[in-house]
């Protein structure tokens, strides 16, 4: 009989998985927050474009809301978007903040609802645990099925030309969220294929983590990796498929929950490199190492990743190093099947660039002290010259 480890778990209070839910926004959110009356909805300038925030806004409207909509938000924002949104909802007196987007744009909601109050500067609160007193009331929309923002309590912010910073407070879960996949109708396959990837590392990753791993964070990222698995090539090759569209935002939501209680390691302390350096897209840039630290990991989380392959490719059979290298295999054939790029030299990067990329990625300690195996600068060189 194992000896289960002590462990805290938290997450959002509130969750609706629902298709179509976001028509009747102004409705949820009268019943849930009846003293809200300015809502400013956080976006970007793409997704507004879609037309797919008009009905919710409307709805608002309906209810009685005053709406004011950001919608510069970028990927990968840096601090003056943070200001600028912060500013925006201070002149407009909003009393309650909506993320309606990818990562980022719920990311940059988490920082409106923390630092609308103006009582600490962003400058404040990098890291884990800076954020004081309260926010105002969040509620986070996703408009793709990948970083599981919504239901997670870190934010990260582009502080320098390449350097990210992040923040990581109890004050940055919502009161909310909301899945509806007809927000998602309108994501390129491309993009459909690494969000879900990325997704799918988080869940990889909270049930190997060195720290934190629980009985929960391990069923939510095994019931998350089965999800997205099963739906993930069906929603790329038909993006109209809305059950396979609600079922991977369903998985994405759930391997949230499973990293931001067991955090995530390897894969993503060697992908923000790429990402800063590379300006590649965080789902993307997962992808391209995945396998390659998987493959460094197998020495130590081959057990693991075989208990893990029974959810992914339920017929491998065979050792523990062999059903550990079919999830290696099986996570490179999404990439394949998807058609996004699979090398280093596919985005632009080359030989040269690899010991930038190892220093860069030798930065991200919280991240690496979280991997089951010890990663040195020449582990993440040569991990990078793999995936080159």
């Amino acid at each position: 009989m194992h000896d289960i480890p002590a462990f805290a778990f938290s997450t959002v209070p509130q969750i609706i998985s629902e298709l179509g839910a976001t028509r009747q926004l102004g409705a949820l959110l009268s019943q849930h927050f009846p003293s809200a009356r300015r809502a400013l909805l956080v976006t970007d300038p793409g997704f507004l474009k879609t037309g797919l925030v008009d009905a919710p806004m409307a709805s608002l409207q309906a209810a009685g809301l005053h709406v004011r909509v950001y919608s510069d938000v970028v990927s990968d924002p840096p601090e003056q978007v943070i200001q600028e949104a912060v500013a925006t909802a201070r002149a407009d007196e909003s009393d309650i903040i909506i993320g309606f987007g990818g990562g980022s744009s719920m990311d940059v909601a988490k920082l409106i609802a923390v630092l609308a109050d103006d009582t600490q500067q962003l400058s404040a609160i990098y890291g884990i645990g800076n954020v004081r007193g309260t926010r105002l009331p969040l509620v986070q929309i996703p408009t793709t099925a990948g970083t599981g923002s919504e239901v997670t309590n870190i934010a990260i912010v582009t502080t320098g030309a390449t350097t990210k910073m992040g923040i990581v407070a109890p004050q940055l879960y919502a009161d909310l969220a909301i899945l509806d996949a007809e927000l998602t109708l309108g994501l390129p396959a491309m993009v459909t294929a690494a969000t879900g990837i990325d997704a799918m590392v988080h869940a990889i990753e909270a049930y190997t983590s060195r720290h934190k791993k629980n009985p929960l964070s391990d069923m939510l990222a095994r019931q998350a990796l089965g999800l997205l698995s099963a739906n993930l090539i069906h929603a790329c090759e038909n993006g109209s498929n809305l059950a396979a569209r609600q079922a991977m935002l369903l998985g994405a939501m759930l391997a949230g929950q499973a990293f931001s209680n067991a955090p995530v390691a390897a894969v993503h302390a060697l992908a923000y490199p790429i990402g800063g350096l590379f300006h590649v897209p965080h789902g993307l840039s997962n992808s391209l190492v995945l396998p390659h630290v998987l493959r460094f990991n197998a020495p130590q989380a081959a057990g693991l990743y075989a208990e893990l392959a029974a959810v992914v490719v339920p017929q491998a059979s065979g050792s523990e190093e062999a059903r550990a290298e079919a999830l290696i295999i099986a996570m490179q054939q999404f990439a394949i099947i998807a058609g996004i790029e699979r090398t280093l030299q596919q985005v632009g990067i080359q030989e040269s660039d690899l010991d930038r990329l190892a220093d860069e990625a030798m930065l991200q300690t919280r991240l690496l002290g979280n991997n089951p195996r010890p990663v040195t600068r020449a582990d993440a060189r040569a991990i990078y010259a793999a995936a080159l």
